[in-house]
């Protein structure tokens, strides 16, 4: 199935604008496009669309997606023949790229944790106050 921009926008939850930024700065490739000019994606295009929605919303500076991305799609090279060895300069720096990105994750996990968890603590000394409220009347 192909999709318009307008469609490839909904279908991610990211915007038109968004979408043309990441072709300007490189990180979608250019789309296939129709006699008329217009832009068109494929569902493989969604797909990587959906991910770098998933990096960005998990903190990801562009400069590292634009870096994850630089050598193209991985999956593709390995269904072309090119050999192994060829990706493995590409797969290790991704590798670091996602092991830094996963780290950063992990932090900002545990520092969500502990907002939980205060907000928790301050939400029962709330209710335990109009408990005893209710009891002293």
């Amino acid at each position: 199935m192909l999709y318009s921009i307008s469609k490839a926008a909904e279908k991610t939850s990211m915007s038109s604008y968004t979408l043309r930024y990441y072709e300007k700065i490189g990180l979608l490739p250019p789309p296939k496009r129709k006699n008329s000019g217009r832009r068109f994606y494929t569902e493989t295009d969604i797909q990587f669309m959906t991910f770098l929605k998933s990096l960005k919303e998990t903190g990801m500076s562009l400069e590292d997606m634009n870096e994850f991305v630089k050598d193209g799609c991985i999956l593709e090279k390995i269904n072309s023949d090119v050999k192994s060895a060829q990706l493995s300069p590409s797969i290790n720096k991704r590798i670091e790229i996602l092991t830094k990105h996963l780290e950063k994750m992990e932090i900002k996990k545990r520092e969500l944790e502990e907002v939980i968890s205060t907000t928790k603590g301050k939400l029962d000394t709330y209710y335990s106050i109009l408990k005893e409220e209710v009891e002293n009347k």
